[in-house]
């Protein structure tokens, strides 16, 4: 149980066997101003960049059109021929079409782009 002690007085900044710790205690303004700067640091390195990322992909759903060729869900590419509220019907081969959810689609592919670098980033 001694040991427990001397421990516990360590990992609170005193010496084995002082009685107490040295310096004075830790003041609760600087606890509050710790747990501030990860919360910030969490805000700025994790929540910030994945809403840009949304917000973007919201700005490329919103703009595609008729015609634009499409890679959705399951890695599937096809032709947008007809844009709904919430879906698109799109054309994945001669005369198969299928309607997909705005929300499945992950990358609109530009005319000069090849399709062998048409990859998922």
């Amino acid at each position: 149980m001694n040991t427990m002690l001397d421990f516990t007085t360590l990992a609170m900044g005193g010496m084995p066997g002082s009685g107490g710790a040295q310096g004075g205690q830790q003041s609760p303004y600087m606890m509050i101003g710790w747990v501030v700067i990860m919360l910030a640091l969490f805000y700025f390195l994790l929540i910030r960049p994945q809403q840009r990322k949304e917000k973007e992909r919201r700005k490329l759903i919103g703009s595609i059109k008729t015609g634009d060729k499409v890679i959705f869900g399951g890695g599937m590419i096809g032709i947008v021929t007809n844009v709904k509220e919430n879906i698109f019907t799109i054309k994945i081969a001669d005369g198969i079409k299928v309607d997909v959810l705005r929300g499945a689609v992950t990358r609109v592919i530009q005319k000069d782009e090849e399709l062998g670098t048409a990859t998922k980033e």
